[in-house]
């Protein structure tokens, strides 16, 4: 929560500065109003709570009315939530809660249309670290809000060994043999591999996820038999919705695509004032 107070604040401060030249001279103090915020294409919700915190953070006494959740399907035309109060923090606070609803239910809608290819195969479809800076903890909730789930937060939360680090320390052996005597038992180790040879580097270190790193299909297939279920197999790497099915039946456990953060559009929201 405090992390998701920051971002607003700082988006406010980014948006109004020290003020809304042209509402505070505009409009005056008593002034009530209502504005209705309007869908104005398909779209999946998310970031309905954070659009409505930005009001609140500008005025407490600002009113909301909607009968939808994030992760709601929503039809072009539709209203999604009437905001009452203070006409002044209306105005003010209209743009800032717009871009956060349409960056978010824009990736929520992108995440979907991926989803939608792989509902009835058993694959996991993951994202990535690929995340516009300070924004990563409301991108990733839209990622959940598509369907799709998380990959490990930051660095902080998940062991990844790349090939910058195995080129860094000598080896896969050497690296997942390093870790393991540095971190609790209750964490897992995944390896970035490349190649077959690589593969087979990870299998005699035991990691517990191997990721498939821009290997082909058949490759992918070939990897898949050689693990044989002696660790958890993610493929990664220019994911596109073209190949995501084919990937998916590959017998693979994960797939993770940066794409459902990095190449989201927003959707078309808007708010008018009644």
């Amino acid at each position: 929560m405090h992390a998701i107070k920051d971002i607003i604040e700082m988006a406010i401060r980014e948006d109004i500065g020290p003020g809304d030249i042209t509402t505070d001279n505009l409009i005056p103090d008593e002034n009530q109003g209502k504005g209705i915020i309007l869908a104005k294409e398909s779209l999946i919700l998310a970031g309905l709570r954070v659009a409505q915190q930005v009001f609140s953070y500008l005025d407490p006494e600002i009113r909301f009315d909607s009968p939808y959740r994030d992760g709601d399907e929503i039809s072009a035309g539709t209203t999604i939530m009437e905001v009452s109060g203070s006409l002044k923090t209306l105005l003010k606070g209209e743009r800032t809660a717009l871009n956060f609803l349409q960056r978010l239910s824009g990736i929520a809608t992108h995440v979907r249309s991926y989803i939608t290819l792989i509902k009835d195969l058993p694959v996991r479809l993951v994202d990535t670290r690929k995340t516009t800076p300070g924004l990563r903890t409301l991108e990733k909730y839209a990622v959940r809000m598509g369907g799709a789930s998380n990959h490990r937060m930051g660095l902080y939360d998940g062991v990844l060994i790349k090939d910058n680090h195995i080129a860094a320390c000598g080896g896969i052996g050497i690296a997942v043999h390093t870790l393991r005597g540095m971190i609790s038992h209750l964490v897992k180790i995944e390896v970035e591999v490349s190649d077959m040879v690589q593969v087979q580097e990870a299998l005699a270190a035991k990691a517990d996820v191997i990721m498939l790193d821009n290997m082909t299909v058949p490759q992918i297939r070939e990897a898949v038999s050689r693990i044989n279920g002696k660790a958890i197999v993610e493929v990664s790497g220019m994911v596109t919705k073209k190949d995501l099915r084919e990937l998916a039946g590959t017998g693979v456990d994960i797939i993770s695509a940066g794409a459902l953060t990095h190449s989201a559009p927003s959707v078309d929201i808007s708010m008018r004032i009644l």
